[in-house]
């Protein structure tokens, strides 16, 4: 639903990951080679492609340059060819994979409105980046391109492409639809001034120097470690969009080209979306792509109820799921377990925290207060919903953007459940007195907050906590939405306060999105809180401006310093592992998956479109089948891999 923080490649290209989803977002791990679940339409709709236009882009069409105009003499050019790969060599082609959203998307965009939803984590994949890091190493690794160069100037650089890249259409993928990209991302047709001012105040030029070389410059020089995340751009089919004001409508449900191993193929609206994998995708010999995308089919069938979809899981319709909530993990036992048909897995990771919490609107009229949000933060018991409902497994997180190595201040912690502390608090903004049911008023107003939040898989942990809070005179609302009207409430601010996540991908903090005036009190952009504060504003400025590593990290504990202090999100927990459950035919490296599996875009060991490293064993889905009409018994499985653990 936002952008996360991540490489700007990345970053652009977010998801928010409501924590009303976490691991059941809308790829929670179904799958399978039958038939969809029971009462699924199974009917075939052709999708609507983009149309073939002439491409008439150019480097003048673009207005003056910054960049040289001829390639820089000198260049050192550089690639990633010795990381180990990540994917297994016997990983077997074909089958369907199934899998389910809990809601359905709004639109097929990758920008403009409502484009920013959970299924974009499913659309944004395949269309690949640049370069990219590594999920193990996290050293940046060559995907569309096969080499890159610093400038002596410290913040452009500069591409060669790779000439065996092509879209799905069969068409090559040249500097022409880098140069496409940048003018989509900075035209107001497309109704997103998130992009609009990241592609034109921080990557300010793209020139394109032949048809597969293309210089990239940033506002302000930056380590070149972190150049190529904050710098980077993935290509938009020049040849597939017409930009004018009936953009954002006539592209809405069109299809596009992608660069990655699956094309949208099917659609039923409402009901389901399906996506084939390309014939001769030219990744299939790829250093890091190759081995992956295994599937020929993925099906992502509507279920909008997380409980009836483990249903379909345990009856063997749909064959992995994401088991990380404990109150699924808990039901991961049975006949189908006992007997060995499903498997249960266990992966520790160790990646960054984006931010999982209560989101306060700030603008609203108790919220603008800080000392009832500080009242808040203090009534709300993680601690209990840690120890009954999450059965210990998780812990309580301390900030947005935790655990982004150098950047996070590790000296900031959550403010702790404190009656005490709650009642100081809401004396402060004047709720000193209690009405007959014990909550708070002040004059005729009762102290109560309505809390937006799309999961019934966390109705348990917030009714605990509203439970809890009485304790300190305040009431809690709850408030549960459909995804997709969750999703557009906050994103047009409407919300009082939003239980939910980001979803992340970068080591770098991404400020300026989430917490710079520009960006509050304006529908459609991820200052959900509409925080505005003009020395914050001062310090973000000056951490994209700033050139050396030494001084982003000082600029970044400032800022996180302020607004933690601000108290405007409450954080809520985190968890370091993910858990998933898997039909026995569903097959995974000796490894398992990554120290990144989970992280942005990737949903678990079972994602089909970021990590891809699974696959379905034909000739073992035949014994699995055989066993369950027999009754008979196959080795149960049961691992837990610690190789992040931290």
């Amino acid at each position: 639903m936002g952008r996360a923080s991540r490489s700007v490649q990345a970053r652009a290209h977010l998801r928010i990951q409501l924590l009303a989803l976490l691991t059941l977002a809308l790829l929670a791990g179904c799958g399978g080679s039958g038939d969809v679940p029971a009462g699924e339409a199974a009917a075939t709709h052709a999708v609507a492609y983009t149309p073939t236009l002439a491409c008439d882009i150019t480097n003048e069409s673009l207005g003056k340059h910054q960049l040289p105009a001829t390639l820089p003499a000198g260049l050192t050019w550089l690639t990633n060819d010795s990381d180990p790969e990540f994917a297994d060599p016997k990983a077997q082609r074909g089958g369907t994979y199934r899998t389910f959203m809990t809601g359905f998307p709004a639109t097929l965009r990758l920008v403009g409105p409502d484009s920013n939803g959970g299924f974009a984590g499913t659309l944004r994949p395949n269309q690949l980046a640049t370069t990219t890091r590594h999920p193990n190493t996290l050293n940046h690794i060559p995907v569309l391109a096969t080499h890159w160069a610093f400038g002596a100037d410290g913040r452009s650089v500069f591409y060669r492409l790779d000439p065996k890249a092509r879209w799905s259409d069969g068409k090559p993928i040249t500097a022409d639809d880098y140069l496409f990209a940048i003018r989509q991302l900075r035209s107001e047709a497309i109704v997103d001034p998130w992009y609009n001012d990241y592609y034109s105040n921080v990557i300010v030029d793209v020139f394109k120097y032949d048809d597969h070389t293309i210089g990239v410059l940033g506002v302000a020089a930056r380590p070149t470690d972190e150049m190529l995340d904050e710098y980077g751009l993935r290509p938009v089919a020049c040849h597939a969009h017409k930009l004018d004001k009936e953009w954002t409508k006539a592209w809405n449900w069109l299809v596009e080209p992608v660069s990655g191993a699956y094309q949208l193929s099917r659609i039923e609206k409402g009901k389901f979306v399906e996506f084939k994998r390309i014939a001769d995708w030219w990744g299939n010999d790829h250093r890091y792509l190759r081995h992956r995308f295994n599937p020929d089919t993925v099906r992502v069938t509507l279920v909008r109820d997380p409980e009836a979809a483990l249903q379909f899981f345990l009856k063997g319709e749909i064959d992995s799921f994401g088991l990380t909530l404990p109150h699924f993990w808990a039901k991961a036992s049975g006949e189908p377990f006992d007997k060995g048909w499903i498997r249960r897995l266990t992966y520790f990771t160790e990646h960054p925290e984006s931010g999982n919490g209560l989101w306060f609107n700030t603008t609203d009229a108790l919220l603008k207060d800080r000392n009832v949000r500080v009242g808040i933060a203090h009534s709300l018991n993680f601690d209990k919903v840690i120890q009954t409902v999450l059965r210990g497994d998780y812990v309580r997180s301390n900030m947005h953007f935790e655990l982004f190595p150098d950047y996070s201040d590790a000296s900031l912690k959550s403010l702790p459940f404190d009656l005490a502390a709650a009642d100081r608090a809401f004396n402060a903004a004047g709720f000193d007195r209690r009405g007959p049911d014990g909550i708070r008023i002040r004059g005729n107003t009762r102290l109560s907050i309505e809390v937006a939040y799309s999961n019934p898989a966390h109705t348990d942990r917030l009714t605990v906590l509203t439970q809890e809070a009485k304790f300190a005179g305040l009431e809690l609302k709850l408030q549960q939405l459909d995804p997709t009207a969750f999703f557009k409430k906050v994103r047009e601010k409407q919300h009082q306060s939003a239980w939910m996540g980001w979803a992340g991908a970068s080591v770098v903090p991404a400020f300026w999105e989430y917490y710079h005036s520009a960006n509050a009190n304006v529908p459609q952009t991820n200052n959900i809180t509409n925080y505005a504060d003009p020395q914050t504003d001062k310090l973000i400025d000056a951490f994209r401006a700033a050139t050396d590593k030494p001084t982003r990290v000082r600029l970044s504990h400032e800022i996180m310093q302020r607004t933690h202090a601000a108290t405007v999100m409450v954080p809520a927990t985190r968890v370091p592992f993910v858990r998933e459950g898997m039909w026995r035919y569903m097959k995974l490296p000796p490894w398992n998956a990554t120290r990144s599996t989970g992280y942005g875009t990737s949903t678990g060991p079972t994602d089909p479109f970021s990590d891809g490293l699974f696959w379905i064993d034909q000739k073992e889905l035949a014994a699995v089948e055989a066993a369950r009409k027999a009754g008979t018994a196959m080795p149960p499985s049961s691992i837990t891999d610690t190789t992040w653990r931290r």
